[in-house]
Formats: C-alpha cells, sequence, structure tokens
C-alpha cells in the first residue's frame, strides 16, 4: 500500500508539471520597491523602534534548529556589534559534531523527504509566503536585525531585505518554467507520449553562507528546498541573529521540519562531517575563494564515496573595476564612482575597488578634486545613526587584514594616499573610507580583494587606452563586475570587447554594484565562482536531477522492421 501510494503521489506531481504550469502566469512578478526611510516618514519611525526594541535587547540566544527543535549544545559564542563591539547582539550555540550529524539524519529522514512529494503548489506557495512576510510583517523588525548584527544603514538593510523577497518569487516563477520544460510527443503519429520529471537531488545540500547578505543566506538554503530538497544551512556567526530570524519567518510560512536544519558553526567544523557523507547532493556556497577552493578538493577528495556526484555551485570574490574613458561624463562618474567603492563599507563581492583615470581628466578635468571632496564628505558613524553613509567593517579579522595594506600603502614608494587612510578600532571596527593612487598597475591593492571602503586608483595616459584595458582584464583573477565610463560610442565598443571576460556583470555608464534580481542576473567567472546567475532558471536547474520518460500505446505485433522484409 505504501509504495502504491508513493507512486500515486509521484503521477500527481509529474502530471501538474507537464499539463499545469506551462498554463500558469506568472507576469505578475515584480521586484520588491525599496524603502526610502525620509524623516519624518511612518516607515522610519517603525524602523527606529525596531533598532531601539533590539539594542536594548540583551539575553537573546540562538539555539541550532535541527528537524524543527531548538537544540542548545552548550558551546556558545557571541555575535557583538560591528560598530559596537562592546555590545553583544545574540549568543548563539554553536553546532557540534553530534548536532551535524543529526541534522543529516534529518535531511535525509523520510519524513523530510517526503517534502519533495508534495505538489509544486504547495511548496512554492510557502516561499511566496516568506516573500509576503520579510516584504510586511517582518520588514523593520530583520531590517533592524541586520543593521544591529552586520552594520548597515537603514538603506542597504532594506536592499538586502526586499532581495529576500525576490529572489523567492522570481524563483518560483523560474521552477514553474523548469517543470513546463517538456519534450514534443507526435502522440497522433506514433502513438507515444515523452516527458520529463524535474526532480530534487538525490541527497541533501550543504548551504555556506555568508555575512554580507542576509539574503544569500535566505537564497542558498530556499531555492534548492523550493526545488524539493532538504538542506544544511550553515550561517556566518558575524550574521547569527538575522539567519536565525530567517529559520523562523521559514517556520511560519510552513515549511515543513527538517527540510532546512540550521547549524551555525565554523565551516571546517560542518565540513569535516559534511563533505565526506556519502549522501550529500550538493554544496550551494557564497564566500571566499580560499574557503570554495577547500570545499571542492574536499568533494573531490571524496568522490568515490558518493551515492552521486555533487552539484557545486559557488559565488566567491571579486575585484571590481571603474574604468573611465577621457569622453566620460566625470560628475556622474565620480558620483558613481563614490557609490560603488563605499556603499555598505565597500563589503559588497561586487564593490568598485580599483579605478583607471585618463591623466586627462584626473588633475586638470577635476576628476581627482571631485572624488576627494566627494569621499570627505560622507559621514561615518554607528549602524543606529540613520544618517551614517557608512559605518564599521565586519570584525576584528577585517580590520586588521585591511589596516595592514593601509599600513603598508603609507609606506611604499608606489602608493599616495588622498585622503583617508586612517582608522580605530576602540568602540567598533570603523576604516575611514580611503583614495589610494598608485603608480604600479600590479600594487597589491590593485589585485587583491580587500571588502572594506579602500579604493585604488591607476592614472593612465589616454593615448594607451586599448593598453589599458587589456592590463585591466589582465590584473585580476577574478572576473565578478565591471563598468567603463565613456560617451563616445567607439570607445564603449572597443572596450566591450577587451573586457568581454572581466566581469560576468558589466556595467555601462553605471556602477558596479546593485544588481537587481531579475533585471540583471549575478554571478562571475574565472575564480569568481561558477557563475550560475542567482535569481534565473539557470541556478534553479542547478538543484534539479530530471528523469526523460517515454510510455507508448500501441501494441507491438512483431519485432521485425519494414527492411527485414523479403519482399523486393
Amino acid at each position: 500500500m505504501m509504495i502504491r501510494n508513493t507512486i500515486s503521489k509521484q503521477i500527481r506531481r509529474q502530471r501538474r508539471s507537464v499539463s499545469g504550469f506551462a498554463n500558469w502566469d506568472f507576469s505578475w512578478v515584480r521586484n520588491e520597491k525599496v524603502k526610502p526611510y525620509a524623516p519624518e516618514s511612518a516607515d522610519r519611525a517603525n524602523l527606529r523602534k525596531e533598532v531601539d526594541a533590539l539594542y536594548s535587547e540583551s539575553d537573546i540566544e540562538i539555539p541550532c534548529v535541527i528537524n524543527g527543535k531548538d537544540v542548545y549544545t552548550g558551546n556558545t559564542g557571541e555575535q557583538v556589534m560591528p560598530t559596537e563591539h562592546g555590545h553583544r547582539v545574540c549568543t548563539f550555540h554553536n553546532a557540534d559534531d553530534k548536532t551535524v550529524q543529526m541534522a543529516i539524519e534529518a535531511a535525509m529522514s523520510p519524513a523530510a523527504r517526503e517534502w519533495a512529494m508534495w505538489p509544486f503548489e504547495d511548496r512554492a506557495a510557502v516561499f511566496l509566503k516568506v516573500a509576503d512576510l520579510c516584504a510586511g510583517k517582518y520588514r523593520e523588525k530583520l531590517n533592524a536585525s541586520i543593521m544591529i548584527g552586520t552594520g548597515k544603514t537603514p538603506r542597504e538593510a532594506d536592499i538586502d531585505n526586499t532581495e529576500i523577497s525576490d529572489f523567492f518569487r522570481f524563483g518560483v516563477k523560474n521552477a514553474a518554467t523548469i517543470y513546463s520544460m517538456q519534450p514534443p510527443s507526435l502522440y497522433l503519429a506514433q502513438d507515444y507520449w515523452n516527458r520529463m520529471e524535474h526532480r530534487p537531488l538525490d541527497g541533501f545540500v550543504f548551504a555556506v553562507a555568508p555575512f554580507n547578505f542576509c539574503a544569500l543566506g535566505a537564497n542558498l538554503s530556499g531555492i534548492p528546498a523550493l526545488m524539493g530538497n532538504t538542506v544544511l544551512f550553515k550561517p556566518s556567526l558575524t550574521a547569527a541573529h538575522e539567519s536565525w530570524m530567517m529559520m523562523k519567518i521559514f517556520k511560519e510560512a510552513g515549511l515543513p521540519d527538517g527540510v532546512i536544519n540550521f547549524i551555525p558553526c565554523d565551516g571546517p567544523d560542518a565540513s569535516r562531517l559534511v563533505l565526506p557523507h556519502r549522501d550529500l547532493g550538493g554544496v550551494n556556497f557564497t564566500g571566499s575563494t580560499g574557503t570554495f577552493h577547500k570545499i571542492w578538493k574536499g568533494v573531490a577528495e571524496h568522490i568515490d564515496t558518493y551515492k552521486a556526484y555533487p552539484r557545486v555551485s559557488g559565488e566567491t570574490g571579486g575585484k571590481n573595476f571603474h574604468f573611465i574613458h577621457e569622453s566620460a561624463d566625470v560628475e556622474t562618474a565620480v558620483n558613481q564612482t563614490i557609490r560603488g567603492a563605499y556603499d555598505y563599507q565597500g563589503q559588497k563581492c561586487s564593490a568598485t575597488s580599483r579605478l583607471y583615470v585618463p591623466s586627462s581628466l584626473w588633475s586638470d578635468g577635476g576628476f581627482r578634486d571631485r572624488l576627494v571632496e566627494g569621499t570627505k564628505a560622507l559621514k561615518m558613524g554607528c549602524s543606529t545613526d540613520f544618517g551614517s553613509f557608512l559605518t564599521a567593517v565586519i570584525d576584528r579579522t577585517s580590520f586588521d587584514r585591511t589596516t595592514s595594506y593601509l599600513d603598508s600603502a603609507k609606506t611604499s614608494s608606489d602608493c599616495e594616499i588622498l585622503c583617508g587612510g586612517n582608522y580605530d578600532d576602540s568602540k567598533g571596527y570603523f576604516i575611514e573610507p580611503t583614495i589610494i593612487v598608485t603608480k604600479n598597475p600590479k600594487y597589491e591593492t590593485m589585485c587583491n580583494e580587500l571588502f572594506a571602503p579602500v579604493l585604488t586608483v591607476h592614472v593612465y595616459d589616454a593615448k594607451d587606452y586599448e593598453e589599458t584595458l587589456q592590463m585591466c582584464s589582465d590584473t585580476s583573477e577574478y572576473a565578478l563586475t565591471g563598468s567603463i565610463f565613456a560617451r563616445d560610442r567607439t570607445a564603449i565598443r572597443i572596450a566591450d570587447q577587451y573586457l568581454s571576460r572581466a566581469a560576468g556583470n558589466y556595467y555601462v555608464n553605471d556602477k558596479c554594484t546593485g544588481a537587481a534580481v531579475g533585471e540583471q542576473p549575478f554571478g562571475g567567472s574565472r575564480k569568481s565562482g561558477t557563475n550560475d546567475k542567482t535569481g534565473t532558471i539557470l541556478n534553479n536547474l542547478r538543484w534539479t536531477s530530471s528523469r526523460t520518460i517515454k510510455e507508448s500505446f500501441a501494441p507491438l505485433s512483431s519485432p521485425l522492421w519494414p527492411c527485414n522484409s523479403d519482399s523486393p
């Protein structure tokens, strides 16, 4: 009876995927609008209330969540405010070996795997509900968590939050498109029916999230789950509170227990048990290139033991550029560069980190003065101060790493620091927005990812435009984002040719940050990742395993073909 019921469920699900979704209309899906949080507005007042309320809490304790149950391991750590590191955001319980093993067992349990048998309408409804909860009921509460916990301004927090809604609404639209992708069947002529079943992977997915976007943690765990997979979600410990909030929102939206299991811990502690496991179905990762290399090597080392080859998807680092042609609109290029370099303290994988400016614009054209004046005018402060343009970097590790680069630049004969360069960790991990000018186009801050509010400039001779474009393309191991600024269309065409492999997201007369889900699909190649373009059908497909089915209806009266006849 159990086998018969399972087969019946599979048939019902297949019929829906073949006949229903091809006719569904998801044209209504749009990007959630970012709130301005203008002075005197009700939205601003609500956000202020939530920020103050969260700041005043001092005893928040975050457990692991395994099969829907809170697990307190007793091995605790603290998440602190980047802008006020003496203030604790929460205490979290690290997942130990026993807890990680429990999470794997929960993800592979029959109860959790039953999720894959749910009709797609029901799985979609869960994640559409998540989108609405983030955009509505929990909007300001989640924004407050992002601001307090990871040092974002109101605008940056709301950009992050709205992206969660975008990921899941577009994710549902993408999934419906996948289920409608069916092969042709020449039913009337051949008496058979072809169809494809787009199933989840054979094992669980290991989702490893960074600190800098709550939306990425939600997406990394949520999209595989939407496609029917079960997930182990390992958040960044510097974003534990917002990640735990997402788990609560998943629960309220109706996600069954065990589909997403929450294991806050250091990456190596989880990987040690997860990567060798025979039921590992895939890894969905965003973080540093070095960590992704270790994960990929870990998968390769155990390739003989897996039930099926794991899918490995990763978005890693970037050394993103703005390239200025002598025909560029200087004011636009300067302002876009300031936003690209210093929004969220440069802690976006797409942040503008290197800048190429022709000498004809640098001094006489006013580019240098405008850039310095605009950067000096930025207000740096605590994330609880809504007037701050930028705040502090995420933690001590980031602070120490960045300041070591600044100290080296101060003593280098290749460099001049035009503004900034100072730092202070007495209260928070504050680093001034900094502009370094270097004569050496291969200086370390032109090549290495900093993830901090540091912009390095190289001034080139305008007659060497094409040579400098080639150098720009060759300088970095990454290929995530980049921009060309020019009014001369020929110059734009030339840049497009030279920089075609230098950025997975390429912009013309716009900053290299701020990709919107569904509008500018995000992802890079080279050492910037596997370029699976989050928010698109390409990414959803990574978490499916397809089965082709051919069903014949006409009886076969003989095994012989017409050519086998002896007749002349």
